[in-house]
C-alpha cells in the first residue's frame, strides 16, 4: 500500500511520464481494477477500513490521527482494538503476520493487532524520507537512508526467510510511506536515484490550474481555528505546491522508487519459490490531487470536503493464485473496503464478526472475469461529506445540521461531464436520478453506521477531527473527540 497516490500515477493506468515498469508488469500478469475507490480520502480512516472492512462511521476514525496528540492517548492505545482486524483473523487461522512500513492507527512502540514481526516509523506522518526513527520489534534506532528503501530491504529479508518455513502461511503488510506528496518531504529536487530521470520532464501528465476558492476557504478555516494554539500545521503549503514543477518531479521520483521496491519483492518471492502460492495485492490508502480541480492533496483539502475522482480513485492490482486470471482489466466499481472480504473469501476463512453489518464485498468472482449481478456503486464519507458514485453519476450530500456553516450538495453527470465541472444539483430539480441517488445513499448509511461514531447524528470521532468548528457548532461545546 502506498501513501497518497491516485491511480493516475502508474503507466498501467495510462500515465506516459511515470517510470513504473514493475507495477506495469504486475498489471499485465494479473487483474487491474479501473474503478477502485477508497471510502475516505484521508490516511488513517482509509487504512482502518481496509483492515476491518468497515466505514469510518462504523470504526470511528474519521480523519488522520494527529501525531501531536500521541502524549494524550492512553498507554498503548490502538484505534482498532474493539474490532477483529485482518491480521488478527489470519493469525488465529495459523498465519504468521508481519507489518513493515507505516502504521498510523495508534501507538507505535510495540506490535498491535496480533502482528508478529513489527517494523514501523516513530511517527505516522512523513516529514522527511531520510533520518527517521525506526521501531523494529523491540529495537529503536535512526535510519539515515531513505525509508522506502529500508522497508523494501526488510520486506525482501522477511520473504527470503520464509523459504525456510514454507509449511506456515504468512501475511505481509507492506504500507510504504511514499510517494507522500507533502512539504517538506518533497520540497526541492529529489535526492533518490530517480531524481535525475524526472529532472527535465515537462510533467504534462499533471494539469495546470489556478487555485479553487474551496481550497483557499479551507486554508482560511484551518488557520482561523488552529491559530488558537501554537505548533499547528502550516496549511499554506497546500496553496503553494500546486504547479510547482520541482515538487511534482520529486513526487514522481518517490513513486518510481516504490516501483523498484515492488520489483525486488517479486524477485524475492520467485527466488524462494513462494510466487507459485502467493496472492499479491497492490493499492494506495487514498487518491491525491496534484492540482486537479485547483487543490492539492486529500479530499479534505477543500472546504467543504470534495468527492472528486482524483482524491478517491486508487490503484488496485491483484496478482497470483486462483481465482486471479491474467490480463483482465475490470471496469466494475469496487472499494478498498472489499480487500478485507476478498482475502478471507479466497483463503476460505469465515469472518467471525457476524454481529456487525459489514459493507465489504468479495471481489473473487471479478478476479475470475465474472461480473454477473455486480452492482456498480461505491460509497464515500469524509466527515461533513457523503457521496455515492456510479458509472454515470456522482451525488455528493453535505451535512446540514449547522446554522453557522450551511453547505451545498452537488450532482455531476459523469457521462457528459466526466471531469466533474458542472454541478447539476438543485433543491427544486425535477431530476429523478437526484432523488434515487439520495435514497440509495441514505439507505446505505442507515445500514452501515455505528451511532456512537455517526457525526451526522451527534456521534463523535476517535482522537481528532479535521472539522472541529463544524461539529462544535452543530452539537454544542460539550461535543469532543474520544480515545
Amino acid at each position: 500500500m502506498t501513501d497518497n497516490q491516485p491511480s493516475d500515477l502508474l503507466g498501467c493506468y495510462g500515465n506516459t511520464e511515470i517510470k513504473s515498469p514493475n507495477l506495469d508488469k504486475m498489471a499485465k500478469e494479473g487483474v487491474v481494477f479501473e474503478n477502485a475507490f477508497c471510502p475516505n480520502a484521508m490516511c488513517s480512516p482509509s487504512r482502518a477500513s481496509v483492515w476491518t472492512g468497515l466505514m469510518p462511521s462504523q470504526h470511528g476514525i474519521h480523519t488522520w490521527l494527529d501525531d501531536r496528540l500521541m502524549a494524550k492517548w492512553p498507554k498503548d492505545w490502538n484505534a482498532l482494538k474493539e474490532f477483529d482486524t485482518l491480521p488478527e483473523i489470519l493469525k488465529r487461522n495459523g498465519y504468521d503476520t508481519a507489518m513493515i512500513g507505516k502504521y498510523h492507527l495508534g501507538c507505535l512502540e510495540k506490535p498491535q493487532n496480533s502482528i508478529d514481526h513489527w517494523i514501523t516509523m516513530g511517527r505516522g506522518h512523513t516529514l522527511d524520507f531520510y533520518g527517521n526513527t525506526i521501531i523494529e520489534n523491540s529495537k529503536k534506532y535512526i535510519h539515515e537512508g531513505h525509508s522506502v528503501e529500508l522497508f523494501t530491504s526488510k520486506a525482501v529479508e522477511y520473504v527470503t526467510g520464509r523459504a525456510q518455513n514454507k509449511e506456515t502461511p504468512f501475511l505481509l503488510l507492506l504500507p510504504y510511506n511514499g510517494p507522500y506528496g507533502h512539504w517538506p518531504s518533497i520540497k526541492g529536487p529529489a535526492k533518490n536515484q530517480f531524481g535525475s530521470y524526472y529532472e527535465k520532464l515537462n510533467m504534462n501528465s499533471v494539469p495546470r490550474e489556478g487555485l479553487c476558492k474551496e481550497a483557499i476557504e479551507c486554508f482560511q478555516m484551518n488557520s482561523t481555528y488552529h491559530s488558537k494554539s501554537k505548533g499547528g500545521p502550516d496549511f499554506s503549503a497546500l496553496l503553494q505546491i500546486p504547479n510547482d514543477l520541482s515538487s511534482l518531479r520529486n513526487y514522481y521520483s518517490q513513486m518510481s522508487l516504490i516501483d523498484q521496491g515492488i520489483g525486488e519483492l517479486f524477485k524475492a518471492l520467485k527466488a524462494s519459490s513462494l510466487d507459485r502460492n502467493s496472492l499479491v495485492i497492490f493499492t494506495a490508502d487514498h487518491g491525491f490531487s496534484l492540482g486537479h480541480h485547483g487543490f492539492w492533496g486529500h479530499g479534505q483539502a477543500t472546504w467543504p470536503t470534495n468527492a472528486f475522482r482524483i482524491a478517491y480513485n486508487i490503484p488496485l492490482l491483484v496478482w497470483g493464485i486462483e481465482p486471479v486470471k491474467s490480463g483482465i482489466r475490470c471496469e466494475n466499481f469496487v472499494s478498498s473496503l472489499d480487500i478485507f472480504s476478498t482475502i478471507l473469501h479466497i483463503l476460505k476463512i469465515e469472518n467471525p464478526d457476524t454481529d456487525k453489518a459489514n459493507p465489504s464485498k468479495s471481489l473473487k468472482k471479478l478476479l475470475a472475469g465474472n461480473n454477473k449481478d455486480w452492482v456498480d456503486e461505491i460509497f464515500i464519507e469524509n466527515e461533513e461529506t457523503r457521496a455515492i458514485r456510479t458509472p454515470n453519476w456522482s451525488y455528493v450530500k453535505r451535512f446540514n445540521g449547522s446554522k453557522a456553516y450551511p453547505l451545498n450538495n452537488a450532482l455531476y453527470d459523469l457521462k457528459n461531464d466526466p471531469d466533474e465541472r458542472i454541478n447539476r444539483y438543485s433543491d427544486s430539480s425535477p431530476l429523478n436520478i437526484q432523488h434515487e441517488l439520495d435514497k440509495r445513499l441514505s439507505d446505505f448509511f442507515n445500514k452501515y453506521v455505528e451511532p456512537k461514531y455517526d457525526l451526522w447524528k451527534g456521534g463523535t470521532v476517535k482522537s481528532n477531527t479535521s472539522r472541529p468548528w463544524l461539529w462544535e457548532d452543530a452539537w454544542g461545546p460539550e461535543w469532543h473527540p474520544i480515545t
